[in-house]
C-alpha cells in the first residue's frame, strides 16, 4: 500500500532518449568510438528529474508496439509519416530511427536493467497507454515525464496526477496542471483527447476536422461538453452551432467516428504484478561498473548512483 510520502515517476522513455540522441553532441563517444550520447543524454536527464522530484517509484515506460495495428485499422494515417520506406513484402510498420540512435538502444536496456530502473512495455501498446495504466488509480502522486502533448488528457488535480512537459527541454520542464491546460487550450484537461481529435496533429497524423482550429475547437467544447455532444448538435437542426462548424463536422462524421478511440490513452492494460520502487543502489553494481567502463559512461552513472542514495 501506498504510503503519505511515496510518489511515481513516469518516463515516456522513447521521448527522453530521442531529445537526448539529437541534443547531446554526437562527440560524446565511447573508448571505441561508438556514439553514447543518447546514454549519457538520458542517464542525465533521470539523475536530474529524481534529484529535483525525489520520487519513491519511477518507471521507464516503452513502446513495445510503436504504432499499434489497432490503432492503424481505425486510422491508416497514424503515424504514417514516420514508417521507413520498404520494399513491397518488407515488414511495413519499422520506424524511422537514425542508426546511431538505434545501435544504442539495447545498451540503454542494459544499463537500466542493471541499475534495477523498472521498464515496463505491453505487447500491443504504446509507452502511452503504459503511462495511462499506471497513472490511474496509482494512489500516490504522479508525475508524468514526456514531451507528447497527448498525455495532458491525463492530468488530474484531483488524483495528483500532472505532467512534467519537456517540449522546451528537461532542464526547463514545464509542471502542466489542470488550470496550465485551461490557461493554454481553454479546456478542461478530460476535454484534451476531444481536443485533439478536432483540432489534429500532424506528428501524429490524426489530420483533424478541415477549418476547425484551437479556438473553434475549445468553443465547442465549452458549449457541447464533448465530443459526443459536438456531433449531436451538428445534427440537430435546432442546437447553437454555426452553419460552418456544423458542415464541417458533419463531412467529418466518419474521421470522428474512429478518432477519439485512437487518441485515448489505454488506461485499463493488465500489466500482471510489477515492483515500481525505486532502488537507493544499483541491484547489479558489478554489471554496472562492467558496462560504465567498456562504453565510457562513468560520470553519468556516477551521478546517479549518488541521487539514488539520496541526501547525505
Amino acid at each position: 500500500m501506498p504510503t503519505p510520502t511515496d510518489r511515481l515517476m513516469l518516463l515516456d522513455t522513447a521521448s527522453l532518449y530521442f531529445r537526448a540522441f539529437f541534443g547531446v553532441p554526437d562527440s560524446v563517444r565511447a573508448p571505441d568510438g561508438t556514439p553514447v550520447n543518447a546514454v549519457r543524454g538520458l542517464l542525465d536527464f533521470i539523475t536530474r528529474l529524481v534529484d529535483e522530484y525525489r520520487p519513491t517509484h519511477l518507471v521507464c515506460c516503452w513502446d513495445n508496439d510503436w504504432r499499434p495495428q489497432w490503432r492503424v485499422d481505425l486510422l491508416p494515417s497514424y503515424k504514417a509519416h514516420r514508417v521507413v520506406a520498404v520494399r513491397p513484402g518488407d515488414q511495413p510498420d519499422l520506424e524511422e530511427v537514425p542508426d546511431p540512435l538505434e545501435t544504442q538502444i539495447p545498451l540503454i536496456t542494459a544499463i537500466l536493467e542493471a541499475f534495477g530502473i523498472t521498464v515496463v512495455g505491453a505487447d500491443g501498446f504504446e509507452a502511452d497507454d503504459v503511462i495511462g495504466t499506471l497513472a490511474t488509480g496509482a494512489g500516490m502522486p504522479v508525475d508524468i515525464v514526456t514531451g507528447d502533448r497527448d498525455l495532458f488528457q491525463l492530468v488530474d488535480d484531483d488524483a495528483r496526477v500532472r505532467v512534467l512537459y519537456t517540449a522546451r527541454g528537461v532542464g526547463r520542464h514545464e509542471r502542466v496542471t489542470a488550470e496550465w491546460v485551461r490557461a493554454k487550450y481553454a479546456v478542461e484537461p478530460g476535454q484534451y483527447a476531444d481536443f485533439a481529435t478536432l483540432r489534429g496533429d500532424s506528428s501524429d497524423g490524426l489530420p483533424g476536422v478541415t477549418g476547425i482550429g484551437e479556438k473553434t475547437a475549445a468553443t465547442l467544447l465549452g458549449r457541447f461538453g464533448d465530443l459526443t455532444g459536438i456531433v449531436a448538435a451538428a445534427d440537430d437542426p435546432d442546437a447553437d452551432i454555426g452553419p460552418a462548424p456544423r458542415r464541417r463536422v458533419r463531412e467529418a462524421a466518419d474521421y470522428l467516428a474512429v478518432a477519439p478511440t485512437v487518441v485515448a490513452v489505454a488506461r485499463d492494460i493488465d500489466l500482471g504484478e510489477l515492483d515500481l520502487r525505486l532502488p537507493a543502489a544499483p541491484v547489479e553494481p558489478e554489471l554496472l561498473s562492467a558496462i560504465a567502463e567498456q562504453w565510457g559512461l562513468g560520470g553519468s552513472v556516477t551521478r546517479l548512483v549518488d541521487v539514488l542514495a539520496g541526501p547525505e
